[in-house]
This record gives structure tokens, C-alpha cells and sequence, in this order.
């Protein structure tokens, strides 16, 4: 990976590493031939949406980065929107789950899914 695209990857917590690691294993796959996918889609009620996916190959064009044992894939066109970011993982009594804290929004919508930039 060029160092631009290191500048433009997106991060990984330790936890959020974890939790799809162990996602990954509960549902039979081996870390080391899977990967887990970010991507920015249209929708929501912001106009962007984010989206992540347990996936086995990359696409060439892809960043791939690796995060406390699990890779980590993204397409160029999500990276426009999400370089920068940081993957976390947040617990608590509403629910627990995958969060992006992105630099890059002009606005998020309450439900913290959706996004414009």
C-alpha cells in the first residue's frame, strides 16, 4: 500500500477488532482467509449509509489493511468518504454494535447510520 493510501486508510479499535474476529469464528470462518468489507452506500435518512460485510476476497482496486489480526477492506469510492475514520465498537444498555467516528460528515442523523458529507 502506498503511503497515501496508508494516510487515507481507515482504523480499527482493538475492540471492534475483537468483536468481528470473534463474529467471524462464530460463524465457521478462519480470520486468516476473511476479511471484513466497510462501505458507503446511498440511503438513510442523511443520504449515506455505512455498510460492513464479512468477505474472503478483496478486489484489486481495494485498500487492505490489518488491525489487530483482522483485515480490513475498503473500495475507493467508500474511502473518499470515510478516510480518516475509526471503526469502533460500543456496548451499553440501548444495544451494542459497529460505530464509525468519521471526520469527514457535515451531519449525522440521531441514529448515527446514516450520514452527509
Amino acid at each position: 500500500m502506498s503511503q497515501h493510501a496508508e494516510a487515507k486508510a481507515v482504523s480499527v479499535s482493538e475492540r471492534a477488532a475483537e468483536q468481528a474476529l470473534d463474529l467471524l469464528e462464530s460463524e465457521g470462518h478462519d480470520p486468516d482467509e476473511a476479511g471484513l468489507r466497510l462501505f458507503v452506500k446511498q440511503g438513510g435518512c442523511a443520504g449515506l449509509s455505512y455498510g460492513l460485510r464479512f468477505e474472503f476476497e478483496p478486489d484489486d482496486e481495494d485498500t487492505i489493511t490489518e488491525h489487530h489480526g483482522l483485515r480490513l477492506f475498503v473500495d475507493p469510492a467508500s474511502l473518499d468518504y470515510v478516510a480518516g475514520s475509526q471503526l469502533e465498537f460500543e456496548g451499553g444498555l440501548q444495544g451494542a454494535g459497529f460505530t464509525v467516528e468519521n471526520p469527514n460528515t457535515e451531519s449525522e442523523c440521531g441514529c448515527g447510520e446514516s450520514f452527509r458529507t
